[in-house]
């Protein structure tokens, strides 16, 4: 298989040169700013065992082999004062549900993806998510949403949300292009990256960029705003993911579900 088949492994190799790891997940340890930072992504695996988990999915292979990629640098780091950051190159296009995948336990294996992620957060090390293809449904939760700081190029293709737009029209008896006009109006209805970022998930929207084919001077913006995010992660006290609920855009369109959690917390708290 080529290394430039989907844009997760085009910008794995763009910032941080050949992988260490096999398919279906890749990863390289590779300078980054002042830091060797460990970069990694999903992708395809044309012999999987498991036909559904043969494109950028993540599957049973993928949810284990992500745990023992983070897992194995926070090993590494684990007598350092100052821990390596992590880097999440993000575009999977789903999870790969299938009755095999049911049945050997998926769950577990995103489960224990998306532990090693917050694991490595709460030990310290600045995980960040550069979304450059679709983020989607529980393939995002397990690759990439535990990060403290989640960054996407402004590009066609790059989208977060929890199905397809198809899948979304069939369970909600609506055309796409019905799904399309409710999302201008509702915005976790939407499938822009800019609509994402008014819920106050994303820290930074990175806007001029060729996802598919960036020149020199683009990976060098992409790579400079993963430095800053190292540096704001690092900079923040708090190691948790509750700052995306106090940013001013998730206080105005997420008001609602800022409160019913305040009344949670209260009548938990009186118990």
């Amino acid at each position: 298989m080529s290394k430039t088949t989907t844009r997760g492994a085009q910008w794995l190799q763009a910032l941080a040169g050949d992988s260490a790891g096999a398919a279906p997940v890749w990863y390289a340890d590779a300078p980054l700013g002042g830091d060797t930072a460990r970069f990694i992504t999903v992708v395809p695996d044309a012999s999987n065992r498991f036909p559904r988990a043969r494109d950028n999915v993540v599957g049973l292979e993928q949810g284990w082999r992500l745990a023992h990629a983070v897992r194995d640098t926070i090993a590494a780091d684990a007598a350092r004062d100052v821990r390596r950051p992590i880097v999440a190159i993000v575009d999977v296009k789903s999870q790969a549900y299938g009755y095999r995948e049911e049945m050997l336990g998926i769950h577990l294996a995103c489960a224990a993806a998306v532990d090693a992620y917050a694991s490595a957060r709460l030990a310290g090390h600045p995980v960040v998510a550069l979304i450059v293809g679709p983020a989607m449904s529980g393939a995002f939760l397990a690759h990439g949403y535990q990060a403290n700081r989640i960054v996407a190029l402004d590009a066609p293709g790059t989208m977060v949300h929890a199905m397809g737009k198809e899948a979304a029209a069939r369970v909600t008896r609506r055309s796409v292009e019905e799904l399309e006009t409710l999302g201008e109006t509702i915005v976790p209805m939407s499938y822009s990256m800019a609509s994402f970022a008014k819920l106050g998930l994303l820290d930074r929207l990175i806007e001029g960029i060729d996802a598919e084919t960036p020149d020199a001077a683009q990976i060098e913006r992409v790579r400079a705003v993963l430095v800053e995010m190292v540096g704001d992660a690092r900079a923040d006290a708090t190691r948790d993911l509750s700052r995306r609920l106090r940013n001013d855009a998730a206080q105005r369109t997420r008001a609602a579900s800022i409160e019913v959690r305040r009344r949670l917390a209260q009548q938990w708290d009186a118990a």
